[in-house]
C-alpha cells in the first residue's frame, strides 16, 4: 500500500508494506536490566484449570509477569522521574512522527570526571549527536549505537555499566525541536549515577515546566541493513496505565 503524506511542511510518498520493526519482543530470552529476572510466561494451573492445551487444557491461558523497564522495548513518559502519575497512554496522543535515524559510536572516557562519570565509561555527547544529527526537521531522532550487534537483543544489561549520555545530548535534542528519543541502550543515564537521572531530567525538563508530550523508547534493535537517514516513524505502543509500556516502534521508508 502506497501513501503520500505531509511531514514538517513537507511531500513524501512510502509504502505502507514494507515496515520496519525495530522493536525487540517481550520473551524469556529478551533483553533485560536493572536486575530483573527474565519475564515469565505461564500457564494458568487450578484444581480445575489448566491453561496449556499441551497439558490436557481445553486452551491455552498464559499468566505474563514483566518489568516494562527491565524488559525488551519499551516506551515511557516523564512520570519515570516525576512525583505524579504520568501515564504513557494518556500523554501520547500522536503516532506518526518524522523521525530521523542517526548512526553513533560512543566515546570512551580517558579520565574521570566525577564521582559517577568515571575512566572507561562509555558516553554519548553533545558534540556527537550535533554532528550526525546535522540540520534535520524533525520531532523523532533513532539512535542506533556502534557495536551493533544481534547480541543486543538477548543482553543482560544488568551490572555492565552500559552506555549512557550526557545531560547536555539531551538538552540539545530538545532544542532541536525532538520530542520522541528512541535508542537501543537501557538507560539514557549512567546504570549507577545517585539517582541523579540528569540525562533524564535535561530531556523532559529542559524548560521550567515538564512537557509531557515527550517519550523515551529504550532497548530497541535496527539492522546495520537500514542506512541512516529520513524514516516515517509509527511509534505502538501498548495500552497501559503506567509511566512505562512495552512498544513496538516501526519504520518506513521516504521518498521525496
Amino acid at each position: 500500500m502506497k501513501i503520500e503524506l505531509v511531514l514538517q511542511g513537507k511531500k513524501y510518498s512510502t509504502d505502507l508494506s514494507k515496515s520496519i520493526d525495530i522493536s525487540i519482543p517481550l520473551s524469556p530470552n529478551g533483553p533485560r536490566a536493572w536486575y530483573v529476572n527474565p519475564m515469565r510466561i505461564e500457564p494458568v494451573r487450578t484444581d480445575r484449570f489448566i491453561g496449556s492445551v499441551a497439558e490436557g487444557g481445553d486452551v491455552n491461558f498464559r499468566n505474563i509477569q514483566f518489568n516494562p523497564h527491565g524488559h525488551g522495548t519499551h516506551t515511557e513518559s516523564v512520570g519515570h522521574i516525576d512525583k505524579g502519575v504520568t501515564s504513557v497512554n494518556s500523554t501520547l496522543k500522536k503516532f506518526f512522527f518524522l523521525a530521523k535515524l542517526i548512526t553513533v559510536k560512543p566515546r570512551v572516557l580517558s579520565s574521570s570526571l566525577d564521582e559517577y562519570r568515571q575512566e572507561g565509561d562509555r558516553i554519548i555527547s553533545k558534540e556527537q549527536l550535533a554532528e550526525a544529527f546535522g540540520e534535520a526537521e524533525c520531532e523523532a531522532i533513532v539512535l542506533r549505537t556502534i557495536p551493533n550487534t544481534e547480541e543486543k537483543k538477548s543482553m543482560e544489561y544488568s551490572g555492565t555499566n552500559p552506555t549512557y549520555l550526557e545531560p547536555e545530548a539531551l538538552s540539545f535534542l530538545r532544542e532541536q525541536g525532538i520530542k520522541h528519543l528512541l535508542l537501543d541502550l537501557p538507560s539514557v543515564d549512567r546504570e549507577v549515577d545517585g539517582g541523579k537521572l540528569n540525562a533524564h531530567r535535561h530531556f523532559w525538563f529542559s524548560g521550567k515546566e515538564k512537557d509531557d508530550e515527550c517519550t523515551i523508547t529504550e532497548m530497541i534493535f535496527v539492522n546495520n541493513k537500514i542506512i541512516d537517514g529520513m524514516y516515517m516513524l509509527n511509534l505502538q505502543t501498548a495500552p497501559f496505565e503506567n509511566d512505562a509500556t512495552p512498544s513496538r516502534p516501526i519504520l518506513f521508508e521516504l521518498n521525496d
